[in-house]
């Protein structure tokens, strides 16, 4: 799968079944002494989801798409802000309340630039990028997340086009 992917993006983005270590990913983007400002967001597995308490969040993709449109983003950012160095990686599989599920992390010649590529990059990486959510609750219930606004965007597309 690697070789799908540009090499210049190769260590930019990626999925991974293993815990995420946020200042890893943050080390992605350029260093300190060519960037004026860098964010680093990282969004967590919480205990409770409204009055749920949530066991375990379980996150599958389709790995081959959802690595070219990480890049694609990665890609567009770097044109949209001028000096901008982005990198985002997900996790996969089971993770518990406390464990890192999504880390993306931006650089900028200016503190602006980085706050907005990295804000910008997790609302597309979450609108955009086909990985699935299931959440399992102590309740016994569980639900896939957001599955369904990704389905009703996908209808109202195709029947724009009858």
């Amino acid at each position: 799968m690697a070789s799908e992917r540009s090499v210049s993006f190769e260590e930019k983005v990626g999925l991974v079944r293993e815990p995420l270590v946020p200042q890893q990913v943050a080390a992605r983007v350029e260093g300190p002494t060519t960037v004026g400002g860098s964010v680093c967001f990282v969004g967590w597995v919480r205990e409770w989801t409204g009055a749920r308490r949530t066991l375990e969040l379980e996150y599958e993709a389709y790995e081959p798409m959802a690595l070219r449109e990480m890049a694609a983003l990665v890609e567009l950012a770097q044109r949209r802000w001028s000096g901008v160095d982005l990198a985002m990686v997900h996790r996969l599989g089971v993770l518990k309340p406390g464990e890192a599920a999504v880390v993306v992390a931006a650089a900028a010649p200016h503190r602006n630039e980085a706050f907005e590529a990295c804000r910008w990059a997790i609302e597309r990486l979450k609108e955009q990028v086909p990985i699935w959510k299931r959440e399992r609750y102590a309740d016994g219930t569980e639900e896939w997340v957001g599955l369904e606004r990704r389905l009703s965007r996908g209808r109202s597309s195709t029947s724009s086009r009858s």
